[in-house]
């Protein structure tokens, strides 16, 4: 795989330690809990998705996720991020944030997108309590009106839409992003053939047993995406994201520069 001379991919981590280590523990206890609230499915997802899933502690070891902004969560599921996010304010607010991890994205609004009402339904019900209550708009993304944000977090979910609609739902992020917002975009990179397959099919498996319909999917080798991205004016980072699974995941850090 050969990346434009931009881009150079980064595989370093912060040092993980006894105390970060049952600091993630204590976020992830936190952040599924109210999941109890929408059903034993919903709780479990929660725990499983969090637990095995490397984006999410990823995101807060390397700082990725702003402070004091508004963070916009397109294919949001069941919210699992508004919870995390509501976890680390409560955990700083304690002072019990550990002193290895950058600083946390305090004081976040949320607006999470998701096109399947029951994932809605178990999102509003689990989240009710939370104060600033996270905002859920149940609609298509290609078609959703996107506020003026800080970030866009997509996880997964643009390689369900066809190529043509990926690159129109782009373009109205970067034009959603105030100027230096980041964009956190996953993907499958379709030319590690055997890791895109691999994640393809639990993909399938997982949006079945979460009672959706499975449609087709969309997808690009890694060098597309970010050639995608830098069209439209981001400064493009890939990371590997796929630690301790079989997957071919990637997740791109885009930067909105000044001028676009």
């Amino acid at each position: 795989m050969t990346l434009p001379a931009s881009v150079s991919p980064s595989t370093a981590l912060p040092q993980r330690t006894a105390a970060t280590d049952a600091a993630w523990r204590a976020l992830h206890e936190a952040a599924c809990a109210p999941y109890r609230q929408s059903g034993r499915f919903a709780w479990h997802f929660a725990r499983g998705k969090l637990g095995r899933d490397p984006v999410f502690r990823n995101l807060l070891e390397r700082g990725q996720l702003p402070a004091q902004g508004h963070v916009v969560d397109i294919g949001c599921g069941q919210g699992l991020l508004a919870s995390l996010m509501a976890s680390i304010d409560a955990m700083h607010a304690q002072g019990r944030w550990p002193a290895h991890w950058p600083a946390p994205p305090l004081g976040n609004r949320y607006t999470g997108i998701e096109l399947m009402p029951r994932d809605v339904a178990r999102a509003e019900t689990a989240l009710a309590g939370l104060v600033p209550k996270p905002g859920f708009v149940c609609g298509d993304m290609r078609e959703v009106p996107l506020p003026p944000c800080d970030a866009v977090v997509i996880l997964d979910v643009l390689h369900y839409v066809d190529h043509a609609a990926q690159a129109a739902l782009l373009k109205r992020v970067a034009q959603a992003l105030r100027p230096g917002g980041r964009l956190l975009l996953r993907v499958g990179d379709a030319d590690s053939r055997r890791g895109f397959v691999i994640s393809q099919w639990v993909d399938r498996i997982v949006t079945m047993v979460r009672g959706h319909r499975v449609p087709p999917t969309y997808g690009r080798p890694l060098r597309a995406w970010v050639a995608l991205l830098q069209q439209q004016g981001f400064r493009v980072e890939p990371l590997p994201m796929s630690q301790g699974t079989p997957f071919a995941n990637v997740l791109l850090v885009a930067e909105r520069g000044d001028s676009a």
